[in-house]
């Protein structure tokens, strides 16, 4: 199909609108201070503030792409003629911020992306005197017979022309001055992605071909088929904006392999979590992430898993050497038996909700508390029931407090009823409320609706100060019922490690004694009862790197000890899942990872070994992308049987916001059946 074709032309079209939206973000990331760059407020009517999400994503897209712009100077220093060549450049402000830092000793930047684009860009960059001023020599060229309009000077060149046209792309380049020979950094940010693939594939031989002293920086995105590249794929599907290139290439060894066949000498692939990891400061890390209230963990790592692939032809072999990882990859221990076959309980009540707490009240009867769905956060609490035909979804008539919040604890206590803790309704206000849970045996239930008491407990002695993704768990101790409370976050603690027991009969909180090595720091942890303490597996520590260790609290005469759980092999770091003890096996559902692709199935580990296996999901009869965290489950019977996963998904960045549609069951016999 010819390029300029009708079709095509819509999505060029749609194409150009994600230079706007892009834009739009860029400005609103350095609006609040994530980096510095003046220049851009200048490409858009208004400045609008995008989520902290937002944000951060832009953020991290705009400092890999300077890490590279700043290598490639360093390396090419000793040269006299360097060039930059933008493409797909939209409203980027980058020549205008690298003059303003005065970086471009010897340096020429070309930009080039469809005429239109570049004849609103010369537009906006003549009608403005700030902008005007960074091209004293400036001088604006219109080239009908190839349809090219571009502004021309000393130091920048605005070029309007169809990258996918090589011969036409090489003429007006050469008009406009590039130098062929000299040493070059082609940059492509999420562009060559929109093309189709053969198109893609001859922009990078072309460059290949043309600029044999050069390297080609692009970011583009990676993972298609996990559940964020499905809500991804579908968003921009809606656009008119199909992504290309994810089909043939989903991986960083395809894309690694498809730069070297396409004629470079050598390409390496950094996703975005590495980046941020191992080539930002601590120091830089931390202040970014102090610069708005933020709670969105599970999502904003997936957008990071974004690809920015270094490939060069003869020069800047200086860049390799930078993007040793210390967050090393790590392959999951699949074992060799069939995947778990999770099933969707379509006819089921709907709840799209994220950061619930559960609890079961009685067998078959499982409390809902807190979340946040499609209209905001939750406010009612609700009630699943099992009957023979299915589940049936109960509201509850709450008698005394209001309970809302995100990221709460629900404990179940025995004799029925349960216990919540903490939680926040915004990442600048957590609660310390202990809220006891019961049932009033005195009001009849209506099929509709159960009528359960909400009551504030007083509690005396130093309790936690408030804070949200921490763990809360049973403990009976001497004839004592405890809640033991462990970790989380506040708004000015990213991590915490403190422990605090509750006496629910007393209503006291309790100093223990307590020994051995205190876990580190974490939220989005787990934390499941076990041979009378409670062992804790994972979360996200100091730093906001994913753990895998695993620790029992084990009951002593005095009080209890800290024990650390030797798990071989070493399973995936991992937070935000869920876990369950059955028969000195704990169950560790979905979460998030980073050092690993695809996502996360059940873990099983053996206390008593301390051997630790990987078993994939069959999601194949769910009809939806299943997000497998900021969900809450349980198990459904006293073996441990059968597992109910309730709600979860999220914020996906700037696509839209996914949530589960129902629940799910996991039949868990075949684990418990097989020696792991």
């Amino acid at each position: 199909m010819p390029v300029n074709s009708r079709r095509e032309q819509g999505k060029d079209a749609a194409v150009q609108g994600t230079n706007d939206s892009s834009v739009v973000s860029k400005v609103s990331a350095a609006a609040q201070g994530y980096f510095h760059d003046d220049f851009l407020k200048h490409f858009v009517c208004k400045v609008s503030r995008r989520a902290p999400l937002i944000n951060r994503g832009y953020y991290v897209r705009w400092k890999a792409v300077d890490h590279c712009l700043k290598q490639f100077f360093h390396a090419t220093q000793s040269c006299s003629r360097r060039q930059i060549l933008s493409l797909g450049a939209g409203f980027d402000s980058l020549y205008f911020r690298l003059h303003a830092e005065g970086a471009l000793g010897g340096v020429t930047v070309f930009e080039v992306d469809f005429p239109e684009v570049a004849r609103r860009k010369a537009a906006l960059i003549n009608s403005n005197t700030c902008l005007k001023d960074t091209l004293p020599d400036r001088e604006t060229v219109s080239n009908q017979q190839t349809n090219a309009v571009f502004i021309r000077s000393g130091h920048y060149n605005l070029i309007g022309v169809d990258v996918r046209k090589e011969q036409e792309v090489e003429v007006t380049l050469s008009a406009a001055g590039l130098q062929w020979d000299a040493p070059t950094l082609v940059l492509s940010e999420v562009v060559l992605t929109y093309m189709e693939t053969q198109w893609s594939d001859a922009v990078i031989g072309w460059a290949a071909k043309l600029l044999p002293q050069s390297v080609f920086v692009m970011y583009e995105q990676i993972h298609p088929d996990d559940p964020f590249g499905r809500v991804m794929q579908n968003h921009f599907l809606k656009l008119n904006s199909t992504i290309h290139a994810l089909k043939q290439y989903p991986d960083t060894v395809a894309q690694t392999q498809r730069f070297i066949q396409k004629g470079w000498e050598k390409c390496v692939c950094m996703d975005m979590n590495q980046f941020y990891f191992d080539l930002l400061l601590e120091e830089e890390r931390q202040r970014v992430e102090g610069l708005e209230p933020f709670d969105e963990f599970e999502v904003s790592k997936q957008p990071h898993s974004q690809q920015r692939p270094l490939s060069d032809s003869r020069i800047v072999h200086v860049l390799f050497s930078l993007l040793v990882s210390s967050i090393p990859h790590m392959t999951p221990q699949w074992a060799e038996r069939p995947p778990l076959v999770i099933q969707p309980m379509c006819r089921s009540p709907s709840i799209e909700v994220v950061g619930m707490a559960s609890a079961i009240l009685a067998p078959g009867i499982i409390l809902l508390t807190g979340g946040c769905g499609r209209s905001g956060r939750n406010t009612a609490a609700r009630v699943l029931i099992k009957e023979k035909d299915g589940w049936k979804c109960a509201c509850v008539e709450a008698h005394g407090e209001q309970v809302v919040g995100l990221y709460q604890t629900l404990t179940s206590i025995p004799g029925g009823g349960a216990v919540l803790f903490g939680g926040r309704t915004s990442p600048l206000n957590p609660t310390d409320s202990v809220v006891c849970v019961t049932s009033d045996p005195s009001n009849k239930q209506s099929q509709s609706a159960v009528q359960l008491s909400f009551k504030n407990m007083v509690c005396t002695g130093t309790g936690p100060k408030p804070r949200w993704r921490h763990t809360s768990t049973l403990i009976c101790y001497k004839d004592k019922t405890f809640l033991f409370v462990f970790g989380g976050r506040t708004e000015k603690d990213p991590v915490l490690s403190d422990a605090h027991f509750l006496c629910l009969e007393d209503k006291h909180w309790t100093e223990m004694t307590v020994v051995g090595a205190v876990p580190e720091a974490r939220h989005s942890h787990s934390a499941c009862p076990y041979g009378g303490g409670l062992v804790i597996f994972g979360g996200l520590g100091k730093g906001g790197r994913p753990l895998c260790d695993a620790f029992y609290l084990r009951p002593t005469s005095s009080g209890f000890c800290w024990e650390t759980k030797n798990l071989h092999p070493p399973p995936v770091p991992r937070y935000s899942h869920s876990a369950h003890v059955v028969n000195e096996k704990m169950v560790v559902v979905g979460g998030v990872w980073l050092q690993a692709d695809g996502v996360p199935g059940v873990a099983v580990i053996n206390l008593s070994t301390g051997s630790c296996v990987e078993i994939q999901l069959d999601t194949s009869s769910v009809p939806w992308p299943l997000m497998l965290h900021s969900f809450c489950s349980e198990l459904l019977d006293s073996e441990g049987s059968e597992m109910v996963l309730i709600g979860g998904g999220g914020n996906c960045f700037s696509f839209g916001t996914h949530l589960n549609l129902h629940h799910i069951t996991v039949d868990l016999r075949p684990i418990l059946c097989n020696s792991y």
